[in-house]
């Protein structure tokens, strides 16, 4: 299996989708869904493009982790890859949740009354007292590290001998993605887990009960390994199929509009909107892939620069954003304001975080996920 090309398209869609999270987390502050602060004012016409983007977001990052793994076991032995993993994302959790997640529970526990005083008195005397939500530690939207390090630990010996090996799954999958809707026979796995899990396990982002999430996300990110193991046929796949899947990404987000405004829920409407919610999110992965494949596939500076940047961003962000908030939720400004601050605020203090202290600082790289330049990351 070939590995010697880098996918530069793969590296932009990261970027992109990354930085989509600092919007929508954003827009978490406005609509009515319960998130860490709230505004004084609530938005419901955003649920709707917030609602859009949610069901693929995280999907296509587990995705493109899975693919980035493909590459990385490339070049890797197995013990060096699960050593890797734990320093790429475990070491980043660690400081995340001891350094950068508290200030945002800090916050919180001013606006819900349970805590006065400085943040110092917070983090020396009750920031690590119990689990959240009714204790204060927590990794809030850091959730994403242990997920993907325990999906790469669990994976590490089938990707291991896929990757090696000329298998007669990976031939199959050729075949079978070559066919005309033969990708959309990945969503099958997805629908049953949507159908039939999710209504039994809430998606909590505690690991260890969190039951249909777990599943949910690491088909997916399997999904990314087998997809790009398959070379140029994915590739020529996703392009002969975009136009179809945009389409019916199309007809998926709007058939569950339809439902959530006029049906009741039981369930026929369950196992309908569970179909439309899994076709609707994989058309519009294939459809990102197909049109950054055509589009994005080239170097640049910005790239580079962006690429590299974009896990501290992930890292820092929220705690900003949460932070930005707090002083603007009982404001009455409207919300075009209030939301060019949240963004503009969260973008820039990330990146001066990050290009006048991280990147100046070479102790802290390794802290926040960062390789050594000259190395490639997928």
């Amino acid at each position: 299996m070939k590995t010697t090309i880098r996918r530069y398209d793969l590296d932009w869609l990261r970027v992109i989708v990354f930085a989509l999270l600092i919007f929508y987390h954003v827009g978490m502050f406005f609509v009515p869904w319960g998130w860490h602060l709230k505004n004084n004012v609530i938005y419901d016409w955003l649920r709707w493009p917030m609602s859009f983007l949610n069901q693929w977001r995280l999907p296509i990052l587990f995705v493109i982790s899975g693919m980035g793994t493909f590459y990385a076991l490339g070049k890797r032995s197995m013990g060096k890859f699960v050593w890797e993993r734990f320093l790429r994302l475990g070491i980043p959790l660690v400081v995340g949740m001891f350094l950068i997640v508290p200030p945002q529970v800090y916050f919180e526990r001013l606006v819900d009354g349970t805590f006065t005083g400085s943040y110092w008195k917070y983090f020396t005397t009750i920031a690590f007292d119990g689990i959240y939500p009714e204790g204060n530690y927590s990794w809030h939207h850091l959730w994403f590290l242990p997920y993907l390090l325990v999906f790469s630990w669990i994976l590490a010996p089938l990707f291991i001998y896929l990757r090696k090996h000329q298998t007669r799954f990976i031939a199959w999958v050729k075949r079978l993605i070559e066919r005309t809707w033969g990708i959309y026979a990945f969503v099958i796995p997805l629908y049953f887990v949507e159908s039939l899990v999710e209504p039994f396990f809430p998606v909590t982002h505690a690991l260890v009960d969190d039951w249909f999430n777990f599943t949910f996300n690491i088909i997916l990110f399997f999904y990314g390994f087998v997809l790009i193991a398959t070379g140029d046929v994915f590739w020529q796949t996703v392009a002969n199929v975009k136009r179809k899947a945009l389409v019916l990404g199309v007809i998926g987000f709007s058939g569950q509009v339809i439902i959530w405004l006029y049906f009741e829920d039981g369930y026929v409407i369950h196992f309908t909107e569970a179909l439309l919610k899994v076709v609707n999110l994989w058309s519009w992965i294939l459809v990102l892939f197909a049109y950054a494949a055509q589009y994005l596939n080239k170097p640049s500076k910005g790239l580079a620069y962006a690429n590299r940047a974009v896990y501290p961003f992930y890292i820092l962000h929220q705690t900003i954003t949460v932070g930005i908030a707090y002083f603007l939720m009982d404001l009455r400004w409207g919300f075009l304001p209030k939301a060019i601050i949240l963004v503009i605020g969260t973008f820039g203090i990330s990146w001066l975080i990050y290009d006048l202290i991280i990147l100046r600082i070479p102790i802290l790289h390794p802290l926040f996920g960062l390789k050594p330049k000259h190395k490639k990351s997928m």
